[in-house]
C-alpha cells in the first residue's frame, strides 16, 4: 500500500519530468523552423515572442471562456447551500481561497477546476454530479478539483497547452513550405537531410507533442486524486464517486457531457466523453479503474 505522500510525489515528480521533455521539444523544433527558413537568432526570438503573447492571452481570458464554452452558470447558494459548504470546508483545508461555484445543467456526472492563479479561480459541477453523489462522495470529487487549484494544475496544464498548440502551428507551417515549396531562407540550410528532418518533425510533432500534454494531464489526475484523499482522509469515498460515474458511463442511455470539447477535456473529474470513443492513449485521463485501483491501496 502507497501513502497520500508516495502517490503525490511519485506523480509529481513524473509531471515534471514529462513537462521538461515538452520543453525539449518545443525548443527543438522551434530551431529546425528557424534553421530551415535561414532566420538564426532573429527569427527564435520572435517565435518565442509570439509564443509568449499566445501564452498572455490563454492566461487573461482562458477561465471565462472555459466556463462560457461548458455552459457554466454561476451557483444559486440558497439552492444548493450544501455545495458551497463543502466547497468552503476543502478550500480551508487546502489553505487557498475559495473558489467561485458553478452549476452547468447536465446529465453527466462531472465538474472541473478552473482559473488563474489560486486566488482567482472556479469550481464547476454538473447537475448530474450534484444529484448522483452523497455528501462523502461529493467532497471526494471536490477534494479532487480542490486539488488541481492547490496543485497548479491551471497554470501547469496552460503551459502543456501552450506548447502543444505553438508546436501544432509550427508544424504546420513546415509541412506547408515543405507541399508548396515555400523554402525561402538561405539556400545553403535547404539541404536534402533538412528537408527530410522538418517533414518528419512537420508530421510526427503534433502527434508527439498530443501524447505527451495527454500524459501529463493523466499525471495530474492521479496527483489530485492522492490530494483530494489526503484533504478528506477518505480515499474510499472518492473511489466511490469513481465507481458511480464508471456504471453511469455503462449505461447505453448514458450521454457525454453536451458542450466538452477537446480543448476542456482535460480539466473534467473523468473523461467527458464516451469511453468507448477514444482509445486510452488518446486520452485526457487514467483508465477509472486504475484510479479506483490506486485510491482502494492508500492508506
Amino acid at each position: 500500500m502507497a501513502s497520500f505522500f508516495d502517490e503525490i510525489a511519485r506523480n509529481r515528480l513524473k509531471s515534471i519530468i514529462l513537462l521538461c521533455l515538452f520543453s525539449l521539444l518545443f525548443v527543438g523544433i522551434i530551431l529546425l523552423f528557424t534553421t530551415y527558413l535561414g532566420l538564426g537568432a532573429f527569427g527564435l526570438v520572435i517565435a518565442v515572442g509570439i509564443v509568449l503573447l499566445y501564452a498572455i492571452f490563454i492566461y487573461a481570458a482562458g477561465d471565462k471562456l472555459v466556463l462560457k464554452m461548458s455552459g457554466a452558470k454561476e451557483a444559486d447558494p440558497a439552492q444548493y447551500k450544501s455545495l458551497y459548504n463543502i466547497v468552503e470546508g476543502l478550500s480551508a483545508a487546502a489553505q487557498v481561497p475559495t473558489p467561485k461555484v458553478y452549476i452547468i445543467n447536465d446529465p453527466n456526472p462531472n465538474a472541473f477546476a478552473t482559473g488563474k492563479n489560486k486566488k482567482i479561480s472556479a469550481i464547476a459541477v454538473t447537475t448530474g454530479l450534484y444529484s448522483m453523489m452523497d455528501r462523502e462522495e461529493l467532497e471526494g470529487v471536490i477534494a479532487h478539483e480542490t486539488s488541481h487549484i492547490s496543485n497548479n494544475d491551471i497554470q501547469f496544464m496552460m503551459v502543456a497547452v501552450v506548447f502543444a498548440g505553438a508546436i501544432g502551428i509550427i508544424a504546420a507551417f513546415i509541412r506547408t513550405m515543405f507541399f508548396f515549396g515555400g523554402m525561402g531562407g538561405n539556400s545553403r540550410n535547404n539541404n536534402g537531410m533538412i528537408l527530410i528532418i522538418a517533414l518528419v518533425v512537420g508530421l510526427l510533432a503534433p502527434l508527439f507533442a498530443l501524447l505527451v500534454r495527454l500524459a501529463i494531464s493523466r499525471r495530474r489526475e492521479y496527483m489530485a486524486d492522492a490530494n483530494g484523499a489526503r484533504l478528506t482522509r477518505d480515499p474510499a469515498a472518492l473511489a466511490s464517486a469513481l465507481k458511480k460515474i464508471k456504471d453511469y458511463t455503462a449505461k447505453p442511455q448514458a450521454t457525454p457531457v453536451k458542450q466538452a470539447n477537446e480543448v476542456t477535456a482535460s480539466l473534467y473529474f473523468s473523461n467527458p466523453f464516451r469511453a468507448s470513443s477514444v482509445m486510452n492513449i488518446f486520452s485526457t485521463h487514467p483508465p477509472i479503474d486504475e484510479r479506483i485501483k490506486r485510491l482502494q491501496s492508500m492508506y
